[in-house]
């Protein structure tokens, strides 16, 4: 669950829900964009952000004990990073080295920037997954094949935001565009540096976003797609377990 800092963490319910499931949640530390930290955290150094992601993946977010095992960093609105952004970057990128989770990015249009960060704080770029890559107002201006030269991972996380539905959101996309962009990495040679999500968000809550959309969606349409354009099952393994099960996997 990428649910950042500020931007309505339950803990408690990840822990709920995971012991009536029996599902792993995986939560994280960190920001979706610096532009949801609360003062307290716009205001704080690099060094305090770096340990309190080390507080909240080694000892645990809040006082029940769970842990954060990615972290969010995040493009504030306007499509470029902010000095708070790369603040945020590079104090992820500190936690990251120090503990050995990967991070996960909201957004990747201004992936330059972030690449100079992550190199700098020698954080090797297969540790980080860089998001939204296919949601329709930034795919165009998302240097997508440059990421994957540089050894980051994509995240194609947008799908089931059509242009086909009766009320899409405003990132919505052409589902046949989506899939296209898709299979260009996955029939490429890039399907082990490729995941996929539906980005449930926080639809019930009233926010943008499409009514009764859920992670079912990825069973449901995305897989049964993927078959129909040709995608044999050993591939669709790779994207939905091998690739988060190695993305997700704690390096020391």
């Amino acid at each position: 669950d990428a649910t950042g800092i500020c931007n309505g963490r339950d803990i408690d319910y990840y822990k709920s829900l995971s012991a009536k499931t029996g599902v792993h949640i995986v939560a994280c530390t960190g920001f979706v964009g610096g532009d949801t930290a609360l003062p307290h955290f716009a205001r704080a150094s690099v060094d305090y952000l770096a340990r309190h992601f080390i507080h909240e993946i080694t000892v645990g977010i809040g006082g029940n004990g769970a842990k954060g095992g990615v972290i969010k960093v995040g493009v504030s609105r306007g499509g470029r990073m902010t000095e708070l952004d790369k603040r945020i970057y590079r104090a992820a990128a500190r936690a990251a080295v120090a503990t050995g989770v990967p991070v996960l990015t909201h957004l990747a249009i201004d992936a330059r920037p972030a690449e100079n960060i992550f190199n700098e704080e020698g954080l090797p770029l297969d540790r980080v997954l860089f998001g939204h890559v296919d949601d329709g107002v930034n795919a165009d201006s998302t240097p997508d094949t440059w990421i994957i030269e540089q050894g980051g991972r994509l995240g194609f996380d947008t799908f089931g935001y059509e242009t086909e539905l009766p009320d899409p959101p405003f990132w919505a996309r052409p589902r046949k565009d989506r899939m296209d962009h898709f299979l260009r990495f996955v029939q490429g040679g890039h399907a082990g540096k490729v995941l996929a999500s539906a980005d449930a968000n926080c639809s019930p809550l009233g926010w943008p976003g499409v009514k009764g959309h859920t992670v079912n969606y990825i069973f449901e349409v995305l897989i049964p797609d993927l078959r129909t354009n040709g995608v044999d099952e050993d591939t669709i393994k790779k994207i939905f377990i091998d690739n988060p099960a190695d993305f997700l996997t704690i390096r020391n």
